[in-house]
């Protein structure tokens, strides 16, 4: 039988995932074109039609990255407690991603892997996936718990913090067994000062 020529959705993904399991076996160097599309038993047309060029499928990947998150953050579960959701978003969906994806957390989330221009590409999906950060943050708002922080500025920082977490876990310097706890312990220790603190803006410093 001759290589599937379809250059439809099944194969852009099957594209996606084979790529995606190069890059973190084999580093962005790993990745060529030929090997993808020998990869997923189809030809190099298929690569270059439905994702234009080499840096068209990482832009690709980056964009991946923010729809799995964007995703699974609209599915967690809400309850009468938005703040533990929040740490749960953490905890479950962040913490799952970056751990179970490392490579699509370095080119999509941290940037790290690939021209750093291809960002522009994927700005649209990683706002989306922001936004659905900042609708669990403005529960938390509206229960009286952000302090004198905006919405924006408590979403900054707990996507930082989640980010940082996740770089430490993934360079393997948290205590092996504890990864989870360290995750909710900071979270959780993050959202309840967003509750008891006000934000800088409402502590500016005196000149002395």
């Amino acid at each position: 039988m001759g290589r599937p020529r379809e250059h439809n959705q099944a194969t852009a993904v099957a594209l996606l995932e084979a790529a995606e399991r190069t890059v973190q076996a084999a580093g962005l160097e790993g990745l060529s074109v030929r090997g993808l599309a020998d990869d997923v038993g189809t030809t190099t047309r298929a690569v270059y039609t439905l994702f234009g060029s080499k840096d068209g499928l990482l832009s690709a990947l980056g964009a991946r990255a923010f729809t799995m998150l964007g995703a699974a953050i609209s599915e967690l579960p809400a309850t009468a407690d938005p703040a533990a959701d929040l740490v749960e978003a953490g905890v479950t969906v962040f913490r799952r991603f970056a751990i179970g994806h490392p490579s699509l957390f370095r080119i999509g989330v941290q940037q790290t892997v690939g021209p750093p221009e291809l960002a522009s590409n994927f700005a649209q999906a990683a706002t989306q996936a922001f936004a659905g950060l900042e609708t669990r943050v403005t529960r938390v708002k509206a229960a009286g718990l952000l302090g004198g922080r905006s919405v924006r500025e408590a979403a900054c920082q707990f996507h930082a913090l989640c980010e940082g977490l996740a770089a430490v876990e993934l360079r393997g310097l948290m205590t092996p067994g504890e990864e989870m706890r360290i995750w909710r312990d900071a979270l959780t220790a993050l959202v309840a000062g967003f509750a008891i603190a006000e934000g800088p803006s409402h502590h500016a410093a005196t000149p002395r």
